[in-house]
């Protein structure tokens, strides 16, 4: 549920972009070593999608390249000003053309420290959504490995870090998201299903590092409550999820939910 506040939240997080400075690291850009691809089921079209993740040059970022109006091809940057409103699933549009559900893929690839990365997407326009989770991502690109990034002029180029000047805050309805600034990266994350005795209400708080995210964040799998499962799919949505690639929870009555995720970033 989360990725509905982030998503909409989109317009007020550019609107917040003076609250935050990119800084140097000292660290050079990274990329892939190999390419790395992965077949599966798109959780909500249903189709057979394919992303092949190529070695970038710094300072190209990540994107994506997928078939935009007319069969063009499009490339569409992971960046917060391409984001857009959609229904369980964080999308990225440009010109046209969208990529859907990437939000499982750009978390592997910002922990893991991919910094430049071409995403190339075939079949239709959502990332598969293999296991529901991080994991196979983040698998996938331990298994190829990482090198530095060059850039056109065979120079290295410096790994910027996001910095927050001032505390932020994005709501929408009863989600809401707080940035304060800290010299340490902390996230404190709570969830209250109290209706669905499987999920309930949970609070999750640690400092962000590889080994809490390789053992707490990337297994985090998709959840769907069974009871809207005909809803979501008369409405064209999870054509393609399963108890294979989401975890499906029963409940009763009504549903409180109340999403709330400090964030501390350096």
């Amino acid at each position: 549920m989360f990725h509905r506040a982030l998503s909409g939240g989109s317009q007020a997080l550019r609107s917040r972009f003076s609250s935050i400075s990119w800084k140097p690291t000292g660290k050079p850009q990274q990329t892939l070593a190999s390419e790395i691809v992965h077949a599966g089921v798109a959780l909500h079209s249903g189709e057979t999608v394919t992303a092949k993740l190529l070695p970038e040059a710094a300072g190209q970022g990540r994107y994506f390249v997928v078939g935009g109006v007319g069969g063009q091809v499009t490339t569409i940057a992971a960046a917060i000003g391409n984001a857009e409103d959609s229904p369980l699933c964080t999308t990225l549009s440009r010109a046209g053309a969208r990529v859907r559900t990437v939000e499982h893929l750009l978390s592997a690839l910002e922990a893991c420290g991919v910094d430049n990365c071409r995403i190339e997407i075939s079949g239709g326009d959502e990332v598969p959504v293999l296991d529901g989770s991080a994991n196979d991502w983040v698998e996938a690109i331990q298994q190829v490995g990482l090198c530095v990034a060059e850039a056109s002029a065979g120079n290295y180029m410096d790994k910027l870090a996001p910095f927050l000047n001032e505390p932020i805050y994005v709501s929408r309805n009863d989600s809401f998201i707080f940035g304060f600034p800290s010299p340490e990266i902390r996230i404190t994350y709570g969830i209250d299903f109290s209706k669905v005795p499987s999920i309930g209400c949970q609070w999750f708080s640690s400092l962000i590092n590889a080994s809490v995210y390789l053992k707490e964040i990337a297994p985090a799998r998709t959840f769907c409550v069974y009871e809207e499962v005909e809803k979501m799919r008369s409405a064209g949505l999870i054509q393609g999820g399963s108890a294979e690639n989401a975890i499906v929870c029963r409940f009763c009555c009504t549903i409180t939910l109340l999403n709330v995720i400090i964030i501390f970033i350096l």
